[in-house]
């Protein structure tokens, strides 16, 4: 029992210390703001939004709404690719669009791609040659500067890629509970100051800010074509042709709600099981692993006694402290930190059904289509 009290204090003493300061949250895109291109509209590349959608009636309006409305000073276009809506999102972006918008319908899907990349794969063919592909998604709003503040960071620090991780909404009681620890544990993952520095690439794939030129120099969209987590393998393939950046903010919010458990556990299984390459060992070392990070500190704090039960607490405290900012961030109450034993275990959960789906050939289920199946 004392060794898996000091083994789970030293995970958390490295996560805390050591993993790129991850839990601090940051990477804002309200820090280090850079300077703007001076004030001629000629000094501002152009840009063209790609946005895919798939019958996205609900959400569709206000996002194609808010890249209508950009301050920016460049030239500015947006490309919607209808990937076979049936609820009518085509015409109802057509209304919130206005003359920047251009509605292109989607070719049926090859058997080795995923359907968001084949349909952005068509938006940027039908583009034309900005610098800049703005990559957004059909459920995400932007605030009217959020072009302006992505170029002009691209510009003056000559990024390849810069990437906004979407604030998601987080107004219903499961949202509360589980959303802010999506973020936390994205950046457990891919922590956004080494993707900023010298470590590996990531992304988010609701704003993604690329240099055309760029992407065209390392084989376009199809050099991930059927990657499911297709963010981070855009992040790490752009990486390979200059400085990315990814950080937090404000201004770009997605607007798709997740009022309830099925909802979120749907959004995390899609994609759970990709992230483990598909591996029953990975599985297992990850359940493992998952148990002696968050349940084990619980456990040794509840039930044990003498020295376990000290560095239990600690392991635990550690835990704690470090899911205070990103709550803070979300503007959710600081009594949900002691909880994330419990999130984790839910999120552990929903793993294991991503790979039960996909076993039963529904993995990455998104809109009618498993996508998991055709990796």
């Amino acid at each position: 029992m004392i060794g898996i009290a000091v083994s789970t204090v030293a995970i958390w003493l490295y996560l805390v210390l050591g993993n790129g300061g991850f839990w601090l949250a940051r990477e804002r895109d309200t820090r280090d703001v850079p300077p703007a291109p001076a004030p001629s509209v000629t000094s501002w590349p152009d840009v063209v939004a790609v946005v895919p959608a798939r019958d996205e009636a609900d959400v569709i309006a206000r996002a194609i709404g808010s890249l209508a409305a950009q301050d920016y000073p460049g030239d500015f276009r947006i490309v919607l690719m209808d990937d076979g809506s049936s609820d009518g999102t085509a015409d109802i972006a057509r209304d919130a669009g206005g003359d920047r918008l251009t509605i292109l319908r989607g070719t049926p899907l090859p058997t080795d791609w995923t359907g968001k990349l084949w349909a952005v794969s068509q938006g940027i063919a039908a583009a034309g040659s900005p610098r800049y592909l703005w990559l957004t998604d059909a459920d995400i709003a932007h605030a009217p500067d959020t072009l302006r503040s992505l170029v002009a960071r691209a510009e003056h620090r000559d990024l390849a890629l810069v990437s906004l991780m979407a604030k998601l909404r987080c107004t219903h009681w499961a949202e509360h509970a589980f959303i802010p620890a999506f973020v936390y544990f994205f950046q457990m993952l891919y922590p956004f100051s080494r993707v900023n520095g010298q470590g590996p690439g990531a992304a988010a794939g609701g704003c993604m800010l690329v240099r055309r030129e760029a992407l065209a120099a390392v084989g376009g969209i199809g050099a991930i074509r059927g990657a499911l987590i297709d963010d981070c393998a855009f992040g790490a393939l752009m990486k390979t042709q200059g400085p990315v950046w990814l950080g937090l903010t404000e201004r770009s919010r997605s607007i798709r709600p997740y009022d309830g458990i099925r909802p979120i556990a749907a959004m995390i299984s899609r994609s759970a099981y990709a992230q483990l390459d598909y591996s029953p060992l990975k599985l297992i070392g990850a359940v493992i692993g998952l148990a002696l990070v968050y349940a084990a500190p619980p456990l040794l704090a509840l039930f044990a006694d003498g020295p376990a039960r000290a560095v239990g607490i600690a392991a635990w405290l550690l835990m704690t402290l470090s899911f205070l900012p990103m709550l803070r961030f979300y503007h959710r109450s600081p009594l949900w930190s002691p909880c994330l034993p419990l999130i984790a275990a839910f999120y552990t959960g929903c793993t294991l059904l991503s790979a039960w789906q996909h076993g039963r050939g529904r993995g990455g289920m998104w809109k009618g289509r498993a996508q998991a199946a055709r990796q």
